[in-house]
């Protein structure tokens, strides 16, 4: 392992985070709903499973789930299930149009954070082509000789980028919050989510590990 590899693993892993995908599609959804508090948590939940993720590969774990057929199946179906549900949900949000008048922060709800959280790890935990990322793309760049640290290193810096990038969107989506909640564009948004969650879900559903 060398600075010039972990540097080009940086930019690397930064293309590939700012391409939108179900996470993006759950951050930016819950923080239209009900703003950074619950957004901010969203990212958390992301950015836990990717750590979870990018530690199981280091360990070797990763490999074992991976060539696992059936447990790695399992995890897809999982994954495509959940898609499908927060599709659902969005789409019919748009369907009824029925939203409650815009909250600030300070009045979230209890239980919003725990369930931003929740909806975050879960569109990332359930969907297996991230851990098969962490396992095809870790050895190109630190070599298959590097050790336990290093991989720890390479796999915590992309989720610590994720976190980044997502807690950015987080605040750029909660300072347009107010014209894009209104109620025509919130329809169009929700709209346009779940029909890209649903997307994802069909995406992983025909894939091939």
């Amino acid at each position: 392992m060398s600075w010039s590899s972990y540097a080009s693993f940086l930019v690397f892993a930064t293309v590939l985070i700012l391409i939108p995908g179900p996470d993006f599609a759950v951050v930016t959804r819950n923080t239209l709903a009900t703003g950074r508090q619950r957004g901010r948590w969203s990212a958390l939940g992301v950015t836990a499973s990717n750590a979870v993720q990018g530690v199981t590969a280091a360990a070797g774990l990763g490999a074992l789930i991976v060539r696992s057929q059936p447990l790695f199946e399992t995890i897809r179906w999982a994954g495509v299930a959940y898609l499908a549900y927060l599709g659902v949900q969005a789409c019919r949000s748009a369907w009824r149009g029925d939203y409650a008048p815009l909250a600030g922060d300070a009045v979230t709800a209890p239980g919003q954070a725990l369930t931003g959280f929740r909806q975050g790890f879960l569109s990332n935990i359930t969907n297996p082509k991230v851990l098969a990322f962490y396992l095809a793309v870790l050895p190109q760049f630190v070599g298959g000789s590097a050790s336990l640290g290093a991989l720890l290193a390479f796999a915590l810096s992309h989720a610590v980028l994720s976190l980044a990038y997502l807690l950015v969107l987080v605040a750029a989506l909660n300072r347009a919050r107010e014209l894009l909640s209104r109620r025509r564009v919130r329809r169009w948004l929700d709209g346009l989510t779940g029909v890209a969650l649903l997307g994802f879900g069909t995406r992983l559903a025909l894939a091939r590990a």
